[in-house]
């Protein structure tokens, strides 16, 4: 017999694979716009505020099923990480659109070196499918995979902090915007990092210590 918690719980997973999905295609579409030099700011920014409306209508619909049915053990479990997880992907719309922003603050960018900002974005990238395929999949493995990849991206982000550290004044711009780009996409990796958090939590019910 199907309770009726678990049609609010199914209306709960479904509405934050519907995150998911809006927000991998938001982040790789900033980072490739970037290294393209594309102003993509306008399509970024309502994908975000897309996203964040959704992390909204998650929150509520968690408070309605948590009010409506009092959930024990693992149901709370996955109440809690789903608006944790719908958090996390709404942060990814925000440091997207933070990307987008960059070319329209330094203007052309297009003869700086993007190297550590292409390596960093594909791991980025890797991170968020590999945390959202562990909740689709309810793949605890998996998601304690993308903390382990989490130390790259720190790497990378301060690499380039020692680069801009000893750019030559002709090379300002290029050196601070990927800085920037750098800092966001570590932001980005911890909350993939989170995300994967949250789903060893709700299948486990252990935490992982937060950097």
């Amino acid at each position: 017999m199907v309770r009726l918690m678990d049609i609010g719980l199914e209306r709960l997973k479904n509405m934050t694979i519907d995150m998911a999905k809006l927000s991998e295609n938001t982040v790789s579409t900033a980072i490739d716009a970037y290294i393209q030099s594309k102003d993509v700011s306008g399509e970024i920014h309502k994908w975000s505020e897309e996203l964040r409306i959704l992390q909204d209508e998650v929150s509520e619909l968690a408070v309605e099923v948590i009010a409506r049915y009092q959930p024990v053990a693992s149901d709370l479990r996955f109440i809690r990480s789903c608006m944790e997880i719908s958090y996390g992907f709404s942060r990814f719309g925000r440091y997207a659109y933070d990307i987008s922003q960059v070319l329209g603050t330094f203007g052309d960018l297009s003869k700086c070196d993007k190297s550590l900002v292409k390596k960093a974005g594909e791991q980025a990238k890797e991170m968020i499918r590999m945390s959202i395929k562990s909740f689709t999949g309810r793949d605890a493995e998996l998601a304690k995979k993308v903390r382990n990849m989490d130390s790259v991206v720190d790497e990378i982000y301060l690499q380039g902090v020692e680069n801009a550290a000893k750019t030559r004044q002709d090379d300002f711009k290029c050196s601070v915007s990927a800085l920037l780009i750098l800092r966001y996409l570590e932001r980005i990796a911890d909350h993939a990092t989170y995300i994967g958090d949250s789903v060893v939590y709700t299948i486990t019910g252990e935490r992982s210590p937060r950097k």
